[in-house]
């Protein structure tokens, strides 16, 4: 019988968990609504401040978590700490974030949230997320390197 304990499996693991936790955490917080994120989003309106309380409770929790964890040389189930290479702000961070910032006002879903009402079935989901993998696979593809075509199959 194989051995289920291995790094690569509880790291495996202990990724499924914290997805599941942010998925009910997003669940709980009403984030799968749009109507409910498009509230907060609408400060000049309507606005519904809810949000800022899971804003507050996640910032507040991250903060005190990071203290903890990186004062560790290296995560628990790996070699080391995985950080983004990108240090600056530049256009393309700058670019990203209007875009991400104008489709989450415009439909009122971002990654996360909508990955987790698929499990509710909701239809607006359905086409999000198609649109949301088709535009990371041209986001990709525009960036490849010629060393990355060079490596890639076929």
């Amino acid at each position: 019988m194989p051995n289920l304990l291995t790094r690569p499996h509880l790291r495996a693991l202990s990724a499924l968990a914290a997805g599941a936790v942010f998925g009910i955490g997003l669940a709980v917080a009403q984030m799968i609504d749009p109507h409910k994120v498009l509230g907060f989003l609408d400060v000049a309106g309507a606005w519904d401040a809810s949000l800022l309380f899971v804003l507050g409770g996640a910032v507040g929790l991250a903060a005190i978590g990071f203290r903890f964890v990186l004062r560790r040389p290296a995560p628990r189930w790996d070699d080391r700490f995985h950080f983004g290479l990108c240090q600056g702000i530049d256009a393309p961070l700058l670019l990203g974030s209007a875009l991400f910032g104008i489709g989450w006002g415009l439909a009122g879903y971002c990654p996360g949230p909508v990955i987790a009402s698929l499990a509710f079935g909701n239809a607006e989901a359905w086409w999000f997320v198609p649109a949301m993998v088709a535009g990371a696979a041209l986001q990709r593809w525009q960036v490849r390197t010629p060393a990355d075509a060079a490596a890639a199959p076929g």
